[in-house]
């Protein structure tokens, strides 16, 4: 055990709590959310949309990478298992392509701020598909000086002569897949790695400099306990990284047919992953770790942490962020967030080719903000990133009245007699116990939510 951490000390789970605001709720990476995409926001649109961004705008690039050497069986990314080179490389030469594209639509040269490769593995690119990629971007967009350049890794795949290209195109954040260190969960997920292994890929970062890492791992999957949670971060903060994002498992085989390989009766009910995820926040508070938003923890000198306490944290489709709002999203299934809204890219990989082949943006479906959608977003974000909102200044923002949210706030009196949350004058705040069932609040907000559709995964 990590002799500078105390273990948790037992936590109970509210089962009465549980029973009553444990439903199916949105993520609310961005609202509307993925579910209200439609065709109707189109190659035409996007076009459009891009067209008439601001020359001076900053923007965040992203890059879909949609392979993977091993599919793991939680995973609920687009994503596929390859075991040949040509795939990989047809799929750089078409990225270049979209990249070219888009470059002919846009109304000048836009600030690139942020740069991230996710996926999938990106890693997975070869040394040469990384000068490709970096070449193209840099010759459509001005990459500033200390931009964030990201990339999300697999550790059982990462080499140290892939790490010192990466860094040499500039990666200065880097994310690792890690979940559970278990053999047990590993192998009931189809993900078997050792903590050697993870410790290796952290130490080649450092030494190319990337200066922020972020482990990724994950509570509620089949066979794990409070206590394998526990052994995992107790491993894992030997290595000291800038942040943490600890995600519930989503078990939704309706969407990610893969997921049925997962034994079901393997997986923790809500009252035991509730105790993962609290003994984990209380195990990370006491080795120094600041809590963001739902699922993140960073150092207190990260850029999330100070986003937080200076009020800039927001919400994307990659989670908490520090970023700009506006991203372009490239490769399949990738989602652009414009001004107007959001538009994202043929998800099936092969009519993702189709389209960029036959020299078209790849726009499958989207949907256009209106001004009820940026109201009811300002506040969903800011439940989501500091768990209170100021009713009466988010309607003053958006020259809307009070009144629009009495439906809303009609729904409240149970959460609030529970003690999840509070409205004091205009005040809406999201108590410490609360925390947990935040996207139960924010679905209160949510004019588009079909609360009888399953789609969605559980809040706890």
């Amino acid at each position: 055990m990590n002799a500078l951490v105390r273990r948790p000390r037992a936590i109970s789970a509210p089962s009465d709590l549980i029973a009553r605001h444990d439903g199916r709720a949105p993520r609310y990476t961005s609202y509307p959310t993925a579910a209200q995409f439609t065709p109707e926001v189109g190659t035409d649109v996007q076009q459009q949309w891009l067209a008439r961004l601001p020359a001076d705008e900053a923007v965040s690039v992203y890059l879909h990478i949609p392979f993977c050497q091993r599919l793991c069986w939680y995973c609920g990314c687009n994503t596929r298992a390859v075991s040949r080179r040509d795939a990989i490389l047809g799929y750089v030469d078409l990225l270049e392509t979209e990249i070219a594209l888009v470059e002919s639509v846009l109304p000048g040269t836009l600030r690139a701020k942020s740069i991230h490769l996710g996926g999938g593995t990106p890693n997975m690119l070869s040394r040469d598909d990384l000068t490709r990629l970096f070449g193209a971007l840099r010759h459509v967009f001005d990459v500033t000086p200390g931009a964030q350049i990201a990339a999300e890794l697999d550790p059982a795949v990462l080499t140290r002569e892939w790490v010192r290209a990466a860094a040499f195109h500039g990666l200065n954040r880097a994310s690792l897949g890690v979940q559970d260190l278990s053999p047990a969960v590993q192998e009931a997920v189809n993900r078997i790695e050792s903590f050697q292994i993870i410790e290796n890929a952290v130490g080649w970062l450092r030494e190319a400099g990337v200066g922020s890492i972020n482990l990724d791992l994950m509570y509620g999957l089949p066979r794990q306990t409070t206590d394998s949670v526990i052994d995992t971060l107790d491993q894992i903060l030997t290595l000291r990284p800038e942040r943490i994002a600890l995600f519930g498992y989503a078990h939704v085989p309706w969407m990610k047919s893969h997921q049925r390989l997962i034994d079901e009766s393997a997986l923790p009910g809500a009252e035991e992953r509730f105790v993962q995820a609290e003994a984990a926040a209380a195990y990370l508070a006491a080795a120094g770790y600041a809590r963001i938003g739902l699922d993140h923890y960073a150092l207190p000198d990260d850029g999330l942490a100070v986003a937080q306490e200076e009020g800039r944290l927001r919400r994307n489709f990659q989670g908490y962020t520090d970023d700009v709002r506006t991203v372009l999203g490239f490769g399949a299934s990738a989602i652009s967030q414009l001004p107007q809204g959001f538009v994202q890219n043929l998800t099936t990989e092969r009519d993702w080719r189709a389209a960029v082949s036959a020299g078209h943006l790849p726009a499958a479906r989207g949907v256009a903000l209106t001004d009820d959608d940026r109201f009811r977003g300002d506040i969903i974000e800011q439940l989501m990133c500091r768990f209170r909102v100021d009713l009466d200044a988010v309607c003053a923002a958006h020259g809307r009245d009070r009144s629009e949210l009495d439906q809303a706030l009609s729904n409240l009196a149970p959460l609030e007699a529970d003690g999840l949350a509070d409205l004091a004058g205009s005040i809406l705040s999201v108590s410490e116990a609360g925390r947990p069932f935040v996207r139960s609040v924010c679905a209160l907000f949510d004019a588009h939510l079909d609360r009888a559709a399953q789609r969605h995964a559980r809040v706890v």
